[in-house]
């Protein structure tokens, strides 16, 4: 049996809230468990209102919050025991994020192609000026940009949507084996999400990259997703095939957020909701 891209076991998180005398324990996700085929690549959606614990989720996915308890392997090893920069960097190539909105992921007084360059040399590795200026390039054309449309220009130059794709082109750099998407279109035109949606499902096809998409936006979970993860309270309350459990959801949450949003009309699809 092959190791699992990424493992979860019953992982989950408790924040200690308030002040000296009056602190109190908050259980942000509680023993949430799943796992990626290394040799499979999907887009493995984990849905939720505010506050369901997603975000906690991805940032625990990330390493940039440890889990209180239970683990998190990526390619076998635990990733709260990594030690030193060598070990954290690569997993960073391998592992690498995509936020919610685009104009705070840049600087507005720092021109988008350093970001991209910086990204080829210390995160990939790359050293030579031209095999920076290549990957860029490179990473730009799959997301249907190119370096000459976006070489010394601000941030303030471009739409919401062509810097999301920007922020995109610099997690593709690393040439990653998973990328955590955290509300990618939240902050994009609805004009411009499904452009994303279509995006991302090309870099699972053409790139063979395994992505974990957050959102609480079930209509674009629809068009997107292989698997599905409903998340309330910082727990799992109904997992599996996205048709499955979006077509016919079994949990009182998953059928309150499904009325929330699919057309009654039009059982199953989630089209007429990407604009609203």
């Amino acid at each position: 049996m092959s190791i699992p891209l990424l493992e979860l076991r019953d992982v989950g998180r408790t924040y200690s809230m308030g002040g000296l005398f009056t602190r109190h324990r908050v259980r942000a996700v509680d023993r949430v468990g799943f796992a990626l085929a290394a040799d499979k690549p999907e887009i493995f959606t984990v849905i939720g209102e505010s506050g369901s614990g997603k975000t906690t989720l991805a940032r625990m996915i990330l390493n940039i919050v440890p889990p209180t308890d239970g683990v998190i392997l990526f390619n076998g090893a635990d990733i709260s025991k990594m030690r030193g920069a060598s070990a954290r960097l690569a997993f960073m190539r391998r592992v690498q994020p995509i936020f919610q909105n685009p104009f705070e992921a840049f600087n507005p007084l720092k021109k988008l192609d350093r970001y991209l360059f910086t990204t080829a040399r210390r995160i990939a590795g790359l050293a030579a000026t031209d095999a920076i200026v290549e990957s860029a390039d490179q990473a730009l054309k799959k997301v249907g940009l190119s370096l000459a449309e976006v070489r010394g220009r601000f941030p303030h130059e471009l739409s919401g949507g062509q810097l999301q794709r920007i922020a995109i082109a610099r997690a593709l750099i690393s040439k990653p084996a998973l990328i955590v998407a955290d509300e990618p279109v939240s902050m994009v035109d609805a004009s411009l999400r499904m452009s994303i949606v279509n995006l991302l499902h090309s870099l699972r096809d053409d790139l063979k990259i395994s992505i974990i998409y957050i959102t609480h936006d079930l209509a674009t979970a629809y068009c997107i997703s292989d698997r599905i993860l409903v998340m309330s309270k910082g727990s799992v309350v109904e997992a599996g095939a996205a048709r499955t459990v979006l077509d016919n959801p079994q949990h009182p949450y998953s059928i309150k957020l499904r009325a929330a949003v699919l057309s009654p009309h039009v059982p199953g699809h989630a089209g007429n909701a990407l604009g609203s």
